[in-house]
């Protein structure tokens, strides 16, 4: 069977990033109970969905957004900021050197690909590419024959319109060769849930795939063209901004598994983004910029065998970017970037019903640009059988990872302008340390972490009253204590997933003229998270999910430092056409005017009733 890891946080079960590396076959994936349980829904209200689509409601991570999840999605994982954290597809992080803010734009169908895992401390030290914090992990799915098509309207003027379909025939008699193809077209639009707040998306993509007994490669492509607005999106205050983006990615990915329980995973990519910003669409001439970005990539990872006892798991990526921009100072507008990582790992039984696993290795960082950086990681895995079935997971885990900041914080000028640059930023590093228990029965599942972590030289931005129509980047060392708890839980007619998180941070930033910071000093001290999904009839389920937080101080806020958000759907299906549902669903349900993001203002509410008809 494919080695399946328990890993904080990942649902009831989640399959580890190590078995990411081969693809599990229909007998594994009966022994896998259920997968990335974390929220209820994994559908927007104001929007078609994506792979960011409701992690805002995730308690293994923050999400941040401007105008909403979907237009643009700041995702911090553990107080970490929006650049600390990676998205890997197959073997390969997909990366965008201007900046962090652009991380999630991924124009991938959500049908294609996995849950998401989220990687931390040594699986993200292993797997992750200058992401110093954590890492959101996605495999591609086997093609399954089916499809669907959705219309939606909504409140303020919102639209929708979708098409998705798959099919997958065996090439040969015997059923080992399988080829499939899939594709998807979406669009939506409306005028935002505040004023100034519209957005106009729409996403094309399409994927072939070749399947065998022991093998899986995919060839992707897909495109993504988004338009949308909101008042101080990035420069407070009193301004109506846009943003207009245009995301190219191909891929090729291959997955191959081989002997006893070993495998590799090989991804390439190209990825092309543009960027049209304008400061004032009121007055666009004030200021706009225009930038667009090329990276190309490879990547590897795999799990080898090499005695009962002992594996090799490994991973490294190469990587060439380049910018052009009409307001960086075009100095610094290429990089190289090497990654290559190698953990071996012992396993062994202290017991029967114990075994302890160790993983000790080393990643090591390049650019040609920066100085390079050798990180050591390693933990500790003691797995216990315990009364009727159930497991007792222990980790002890020590990891570093360090990343280079991206070309708008080092690219740009340093003494005018909307955002200025920093062009003495160092190499980030941050040390993870890390104690994590998890309980794991039939039908409840309990995960928790206490963790330190020691961020140096992090690349954050500020603002200072003395400088009010610009926020500069800036290094600071952060300390933070965090702690992290999750349940799940199945009843007969109901799945629960609960959690709670506690985060404490100490900074020094060396500037007595930084008076507030946008993101790595914007965190919730304490937040608690709870959905649910109800099966009251055949014919009707309901799933509500929910968010309150308690937010840390901080002097460009003007809404108050607590917030509760509620995401309510109640979807009918019903049972003369089992084919077609229709899905009522709410956002921000109690209208909360929180600011996600220091001086920018939070989402309002959002109805929305979308008739879908899958096949």
């Amino acid at each position: 069977m494919t080695r399946v890891a328990v890993t904080a946080f990942g649902g009831i079960l989640i399959v580890s990033a190590a078995s990411h590396s081969a693809p599990l076959t229909d007998q594994d994936i009966e022994k896998v109970v259920i997968e990335g349980a974390t929220t209820a829904n994994d559908k927007p209200v104001g929007t078609f969905n994506s792979p960011v689509s409701n992690l805002e409601y995730d308690p293994r991570v923050d999400l941040q957004s401007r105008n909403m999840a979907e237009a643009q999605a700041d995702v911090t994982i553990r107080g970490g900021i929006f650049e600390n954290t990676g998205f890997r597809v197959g073997a390969a992080t997909l990366f965008d050197p201007q900046t962090g803010h652009y991380f999630a734009e991924i124009p991938i169908a959500p049908e294609m690909l996995t849950a998401p895992a989220v990687l931390t401390g040594v699986d993200n030290a292993l797997y992750g590419v200058n992401s110093s914090v954590g890492t959101i992990a996605y495999s591609w799915r086997p093609v399954r024959t089916g499809g669907s098509v959705s219309l939606g309207l909504g409140t303020n003027d919102f639209r929708l319109q979708r098409l998705h379909a798959a099919h997958a025939s065996p090439l040969d008699d015997a059923g080992q060769w399988q080829l499939g193809i899939e594709g998807e077209f979406a669009h939506s639009q409306s005028d935002g849930t505040i004023a100034n707040g519209d957005h106009d998306f729409e996403r094309i993509n399409a994927r072939l795939q070749l399947t065998g007994v022991s093998s899986q490669t995919d060839v992707f492509y897909g495109a993504q063209n988004k338009f949308f607005g909101w008042p101080n999106m990035y420069t407070p205050f009193n301004v109506n901004e846009t943003e207009a983006l245009d995301t190219r990615l191909v891929m090729f990915n291959h997955q191959q598994r081989y002997g006893q329980d070993s495998g590799f995973e090989l991804t390439a990519y190209s990825r092309n983004n543009t960027d049209h910003y304008v400061f004032s669409r009121e007055n666009p001439d004030a200021f706009q910029s225009f930038h667009e970005t090329d990276v190309y990539a490879a990547a590897w990872s795999g799990h080898h065998v090499l005695h009962p006892q002992w594996a090799v798991n490994y991973a490294g990526q190469f990587m060439v970017d380049a910018i052009t921009s009409t307001t960086l100072e075009n100095t610094f507008t290429e990089r190289n970037y090497y990654k290559v990582s190698v953990v071996p790992e012992y396993q062994t039984s202290l017991a029967p019903a114990h075994q302890l696993t160790l993983r000790v290795g080393a990643a090591f960082d390049d650019t040609n640009r920066d100085a390079s950086r050798l990180s050591v990681l390693g933990d500790a895995t003691l797995t216990s059988e315990t009364a009727n079935n159930g497991t007792r997971t222990i980790i002890l885990s020590y990891a570093e990872a360090t990343q280079v900041a991206g070309y708008t914080a080092i690219g740009g000028s340093t003494d005018s302008g909307l955002f200025r640059s920093n062009n003495m930023l160092q190499r980030e590093v941050s040390k993870n340390l890390e104690l994590a228990l998890s309980l794991d029965q039939h039908a409840w599942r309990l995960d928790s972490a206490i963790f330190y972590r020691w961020d140096q030289t992090l690349t954050d931005w500020t603002y200072s009253f003395d400088a009010t129509s610009a926020r500069a980047a800036n290094p600071v060392d952060i300390d933070t204590l965090g702690v992290e708890v999750i349940a799940v839980t199945r009843l007969d007619s109901a799945d629960l997933v609960a959690s709670y998180t506690y985060l404490d941070k100490s900074e020094d930033y060396r500037d007595a003229s930084i008076d507030a910071s946008f993101y790595a000093l914007n965190y919730p001290p304490h937040r608690l998270t709870l959905g649910a999904t109800w099966y009251p009839t055949d014919a009707v389920t309901v799933k509500i999910d929910n968010e309150w937080r308690k937010q840390a101080d901080n002097a460009l806020r003007r809404s108050g430092s607590t917030a509760f958000f509620t995401h309510l759907t109640v979807t009918y299906t019903p049972p003369q056409l089992a084919n077609l549902s229709l899905v009522l669903a709410a956002d921000n349900l109690w209208d909360e005017a929180f600011e996600e993001i220091p001086g920018t203002p939070g989402r309002s509410d959002q109805f929305s009733a979308t008739l879908t008809y899958v096949w």
